[in-house]
């Protein structure tokens, strides 16, 4: 596998910078400041649905947008996005923009929240599953296959709950890293159920909205319902983008972009199968498997 700027990725110590043009028919945004000369965005390289080097993902799409809005130039600093991405990308001055962070992401400024989304249960259609609920009996006798980020279970919301009612022996963890040679490594889980590898996966709506009509069997996608977790955490989260905290200026401006441009947010969205709950809840910071920035 290669990666930006056709070097193998093993061998990327420093990112590339790839430039996109917005629309010949852009003008500059008279707000954006003489000194910037392009939106710097720092993305992940193999994030499908979120973002890939050949622009495909859906934060690419809106990233597109924005900068046509402005009138300026689309940069990329690619990185995968592991422990550590915000501190090396954001904060070391790679980039001036995370493209979605959840909206109480401690560790950048948020602009306002573009969409919100929830955990969801995928499971195949022709298997007469009706799974709606944490509480439902048949969690406790099916295979359920669950995104981790290391070798303890007990570190994303789905695992918490399930460890909760004490649904630990049919759960199989897939780690949201996965091989990186490998397109896309957290579909992965989604494959795992169109092959019977597992029953019933919770997974982060996005992932699976895009994933699972890619599948050969028709899978269900079914959000977990809030308050349905003994545990008490929540399961829906607003999504935003995020900034170097003294950027002030530039949220603000993200702020008037996406009141400008979210009918297009919309639509990009919608293309990509992302389950929408709402545009007004803002929930805690998810787990980083949810938010997919760490």
């Amino acid at each position: 596998m290669f990666g930006p700027c056709g070097v193998p990725v093993w061998l990327v110590t420093l990112p590339c910078v790839v430039a996109f043009a917005p629309a010949a028919s852009a003008q500059r945004d008279s707000r954006v400041p003489a000194a910037v000369t392009s939106l710097r965005v720092c993305a992940d390289p193999n994030n499908l649905p979120f973002s890939n080097e050949k622009g495909e993902g859906f934060e690419n799409r809106i990233a597109e947008r924005l900068a046509s809005d402005l009138g300026l130039p689309l940069r990329y600093t690619w990185k995968p996005q592991r422990r550590g991405f915000v501190r090396t990308t954001l904060n070391a001055g790679e980039c001036d923009l995370i493209m979605g962070v959840p909206a109480t992401y401690d560790m950048v400024r948020t602009s306002r929240p573009y969409y919100t989304s929830s955990y969801v249960f995928v499971y195949r259609r022709d298997r007469g599953y009706h799974i709606t609920s944490l509480a439902d009996s048949a969690l406790r006798r099916l295979k359920i296959g669950i995104h981790v980020i290391g070798d303890d279970y007990h570190n994303t919301p789905p695992a918490e709950a399930l460890a909760a009612r004490g649904i630990i022996d049919n759960v199989k963890g897939y780690t949201i890293y996965g091989d990186y040679s490998r397109p896309n490594p957290p579909a992965r889980l989604i494959e795992a159920v169109a092959k019977g590898e597992v029953d019933v996966a919770i997974v982060w709506g996005p992932l699976a909205g895009y994933f699972a009509p890619r599948e050969s069997v028709p899978l269900a996608i079914v959000p977990v319902p809030e308050g349905s977790d003994i545990t008490g955490q929540r399961w829906t989260f607003a999504i935003s983008m995020g900034v170097r905290h003294r950027d002030q200026g530039l949220a603000v401006l993200l702020d008037q972009l996406l009141d400008r441009e979210q009918p297009s947010i919309d639509a990009i969205l919608s293309d990509y199968g992302v389950p929408r709950i709402g545009t007004d809840a803002v929930h805690r910071e998810p787990d980083e498997a949810s938010s997919h920035v760490h």
